[in-house]
């Protein structure tokens, strides 16, 4: 799971947005701050103990301090989180300032759960890309930060790029055997969960067969086949 603080000074405010977080697959609500103060000793009780925290949902405009503040006392601090601005602040000198203090993500309010869910999703996304992974290369790299940036092509599902979902395609085409979702990670350089959203979307589609590999021990793995 992915650990979310909210910061946002407005009570109402930040309530709807912890509630937005808790109906995101694969996030949950790390705790609430409504000042920068309070975010900050959040952080760095959480780098102290054992209750992470993987992400910032950032306003700009806080009681005693600027979201931007609060961005370069992180870094300062040497407090390793991704931060998502939320924010009704538009100026481009702050959008600007936003990204090269490392904001991954800006956000502009006001904005409906389905706005904030595709964030959600681009940011999981580009966490699943680097999960595991002790260096990348380029591709990884290109990869990872267009999850960011990019939305589903058309006819795709959300997070599915054609051509990986082509390059999926054709190693299962071409295999001799069934392959496993880490097989097809490991052939194409994609992280172990990547490569089962291709499988799962083309065994969904009808283009690939599934079934669970036998002879292995522990949790069942699942294989998949390209339809004759």
């Amino acid at each position: 799971m992915i650990r979310v603080l909210v910061v946002e000074d407005d009570h109402g405010t930040a309530d709807a947005h912890a509630a937005y977080v808790g109906r995101c697959e694969g996030f949950e609500v790390a705790g609430v701050a409504h000042s920068a103060t309070a975010a900050i000793r959040a952080l760095r009780d959480a780098q102290q103990g054992t209750d992470r925290i993987d992400l910032l949902l950032l306003d700009m405009n806080l009681p005693d301090g600027h979201g931007l503040q609060v961005c370069r006392e992180l870094r300062a601090a040497g407090l390793l989180v991704d931060v998502i601005a939320v924010t009704a602040v538009r100026e481009l000198d702050i959008v600007r300032e936003a990204v090269a203090v490392g904001v991954v993500q800006y956000l502009i309010k006001p904005f409906g759960f389905a706005v904030f869910a595709e964030r959600m999703r681009q940011y999981r996304a580009y966490r699943d890309e680097l999960e595991g992974a002790s260096s990348l290369t380029q591709q990884e790299v290109d990869r990872a930060i267009a999850a960011l940036r990019t939305t589903n092509a058309p006819g795709l599902a959300k997070g599915l790029s054609a051509e990986t979902l082509e390059s999926v395609s054709a190693l299962l085409a071409s295999a001799g055997d069934a392959r496993s979702a880490t097989e097809v990670a490991a052939d194409l350089g994609l992280s172990r969960v990547t490569a089962r959203r291709y499988l799962e979307h083309l065994a969904d589609a009808g283009v690939a067969e599934r079934s669970p590999r036998r002879g292995t021990r522990g949790r069942p793995e699942l294989e998949y086949r390209r339809r004759a």
